[in-house]
């Protein structure tokens, strides 16, 4: 029987040779617009989520410092037990309003949500439609629900229309993000539900990176296009710049997930000193300054989108984030290297996380970033690209 170790090295020397090896780098300061990862080594930092630079702001890690001097480090247990605390009670009456629904309910990432929720409200008698560049933490939450899944062609509404009228179930479920992870660009939420209001079929909308970017006061691609979808999750961690995630629904929805979410009910709660850093991001990003900082986003966005169109690539400026497609690893690899060394931070991005032959660079844009840092981000792309 071969030794464990055995078994990991034969395996990473095939992620090696096929050019897929990953590894992890600690960053050497706190996050923003540049950051270090070896010492003395600045870098611009064009791979984050945090999309209104909020992660790094003095006044959230103010309000983590001083949640955790009142509410202590840990919750301690899960919120069944003794994790449950005022904090995370408020956070989530602030979520739920700003989302326009009765009630949210809090998880510890988004990952988690997605695995709590699904199997939830889908199970072997249900079929759920997914999209195929969906989420990871979709993808697994269908698989942990048991119920037959179709997955459909990307953004492909007809084929959704033709699976939910042609497909007998107990109850349909449709999955979908809102803004889609590696590609950066949007649901048809509006036709989306529709379709499943006129099938019958629950509409569920993963808006991770839509939180805080789209809609009035950053309320998400389902509050700009004017949708209500039956399950609707979202991000403290990208555009927010904390931890976590929530659910936003109705009360009875939120109750049945307090009894039936086993991400929930079998896991530490977050810290309540996280939700007292939750608030103050929230306070921020949903006020006048808030909407300063997504003014700036979009400037930056359209500015990169256009560098890109002039480098000869067409380019969309449908969300921060922008997806640069070089085509196997290797080169995708190379192209992240020679960034790095103009000082440019933007990782390769390669199967299985994208397609095979869809290799490529994912920029992601922040409200942190100055004009002349995108236009240096330009520059150095146009010389990696001659030297790869």
């Amino acid at each position: 029987m071969p030794l464990v170790d055995d078994i990991a090295r034969a395996e990473l020397e095939q992620l090696s040779a096929r050019g897929l090896l990953r590894t992890l780098e600690p960053l050497r300061t706190p996050p923003g617009a540049e950051i270090e990862l070896r010492p003395g080594e600045r870098l611009v930092n064009l791979c984050s989520n945090d999309y209104l630079g909020l992660a790094g702001d003095p006044r959230v890690a103010g309000a983590l410092a001083d949640g955790a001097r009142q509410w202590g480090a840990g919750a301690g247990a899960s919120r069944l037990v003794s994790g449950d605390f005022l904090p995370q009670h408020e956070l989530e009456g602030a979520l739920a309003a700003l989302a326009g629904t009765e009630a949210a309910l809090l998880f510890n990432s988004g990952y988690a949500a997605n695995c709590a929720i699904v199997p939830v409200f889908a199970g072997p008698e249900d079929l759920i439609l997914s999209d195929v560049l969906n989420h990871a933490s979709l993808i697994d939450g269908c698989r942990l629900s048991r119920a037959r899944v179709e997955v459909f062609p990307h953004r492909d509404l007809a084929a959704v229309e033709r699976l939910l009228a042609k497909t007998p179930a107990r109850r349909k479920l449709l999955v979908t993000d809102a803004i889609f992870s590696m590609d950066g660009d949007r649901a048809p939420l509006r036709e989306l539900q529709a379709l499943c209001d006129a099938r019958g079929a629950l509409l569920m909308v993963d808006e991770a990176h839509a939180t805080g970017v789209f809609g009035p006061r950053g309320a998400g691609l389902c509050a700009q296009e004017g949708v209500q979808p039956a399950l609707r999750m979202g991000t403290l961690s990208k555009a927010l710049g904390v931890a976590g995630a929530y659910v936003a629904a109705s009360r009875a929805v939120c109750d049945l997930l307090v009894n039936r979410a086993r991400p929930l009910v079998f896991s530490t709660a977050l810290p309540p000193a996280l939700a007292c850093a939750a608030l103050e991001s929230l306070r921020i990003a949903t006020g006048p300054e808030g909407e300063q900082r997504r003014a700036r986003l979009w400037s930056n966005v359209r500015r990169f989108a256009a560098g890109l169109e002039a480098l000869g690539r067409p380019a969309s400026a449908d969300s921060p984030i922008v997806p640069f497609i070089l085509g196997d690893p290797d080169t995708a690899v190379q192209v992240a290297a020679r960034l790095r060394e103009l000082g440019h931070l933007a990782k390769a991005i390669r199967p299985p996380t994208v397609p095979a032959g869809t290799s490529r660079i994912r920029f992601a844009l922040s409200a942190a970033h100055s004009a002349a840092q995108v236009d240096a981000a330009l520059a150095a792309l146009r010389t990696a690209l001659l030297v790869k």
